[in-house]
């Protein structure tokens, strides 16, 4: 299958690129590389021992988009593209909703344009908002509560009317969980710019000497041991997610969202014990207080993946840790390394 993917060289990208190589599809790369680098990719086409097409274009440049799409001519289209700092979008929502929002429209014109009518959206389990149960199902109310998460769910329906307007269009919508983990070679694997905003890599960069000492917002939450729980999921398994909705046909004219998770929660205190053994050694961590607007707990009920995807995951907490510490230690300042 010909595939275009927007933002491949990003930490989900890279890894769903490599698998996409993997089975033997031709792919090509949109990328803008304010976020992301090169060297992913490099690192990327050695591990496939495989070349592929990479493109500099902004997903919000329509005119360059459907030149690209035009010559390249995907079957389907794989959209990461995209911000995804909760704070961020807090301070500059309107550079949230024109690249995430606005990006998601100019790439479905380009489609247009080119006879493409099909795309997986690589969407976020933050259109929920807070739990009115849980675990979440695709049928819990969708009220996300930041400007990232309301981009998301406006680009969701961006995807859902045009597939509806579109004849033989049709769009999967992965809604998935807290991504974490590397690929099993080291070579590749997550490189936040800046101060973590996530759990894992602020770990890896205690653990690799960057950092001080992890901070644990709130120690008496209603979880197993006080700390906040959430649903990680290993990044190889959400690249597996994608190629599985690669390969799902939603109805005609349907846009068919999916939780990718593994429906069961990881405490931020489990987190740093299982670290701690990747490492080789206990991680220095202290309790400050809580963060307004943190839920206790958060986790997935992926059944639906599993019955039409055919999709589950397989890697659990020890390959989280081993891979996330294998490409810190191998790459301790990332790509930069």
């Amino acid at each position: 299958m010909r595939i275009l993917l927007t933002g491949g060289a990003g930490y989900i990208g890279s890894h769903t690129l490599l698998e996409l190589l993997k089975k033997g599809h031709d792919l090509c790369v949109t990328e803008t590389f304010a976020n992301s680098s090169p060297e992913a990719l490099r690192r990327v086409e050695a591990l496939a021992g495989r070349s592929f097409r990479v493109e500099t274009a902004d997903v919000c440049d329509t005119a360059r988009m459907t030149d690209i799409l035009r010559d390249f001519r995907p079957e389907a289209v794989v959209h990461f593209a995209g911000l995804k700092a909760v704070g961020e979008g807090e301070a500059e929502p309107l550079r949230y909703y024109a690249t995430n929002v606005g990006g998601t429209v100019s790439l479905l014109s380009a489609m247009d344009a080119a006879g493409c009518r099909k795309v997986v959206f690589s969407s976020s389990a933050t259109v929920y908002g807070d739990p009115a149960y849980l675990p979440y199902d695709e049928s819990h109310p969708l009220a996300p509560t930041s400007v990232y998460g309301r981009s998301k769910r406006m680009a969701e329906q961006v995807i859902t009317d045009w597939a509806r307007a579109t004849p033989g269009a049709s769009g999967v919508l992965l809604r998935y969980f807290n991504p974490v983990g590397a690929h099993e070679s080291g070579q590749i694997g997550e490189d936040p710019q800046g101060i973590p905003n996530n759990l894992m890599p602020f770990i890896a960069q205690v653990a690799v000497g960057r950092r001080e000492k992890l901070g644990i917002f709130g120690e008496d939450y209603d979880t197993r041991d006080g700390t906040g729980e959430r649903d990680y999921l290993h990044v190889t398994d959400l690249a597996r997610a994608h190629i599985a909705a690669l390969s799902y046909s939603p109805a005609p004219g349907q846009a068919e969202a999916f939780n990718i998770g593994t429906g069961a929660g990881i405490t931020v205190r489990e987190m740093l014990t299982a670290f701690s053994k990747a490492c080789g050694r206990d991680l220095p961590f202290e309790v400050l207080p809580r963060r307004p607007g943190d839920l206790p707990a958060y986790y997935a009920d992926p059944a639906k993946a599993r019955r039409l995807l055919n999709w589950q995951a397989d890697l659990g907490l020890t390959e989280i840790c081993e891979t996330t510490w294998k490409w810190q230690s191998q790459n301790p300042t990332g790509y930069r390394s």
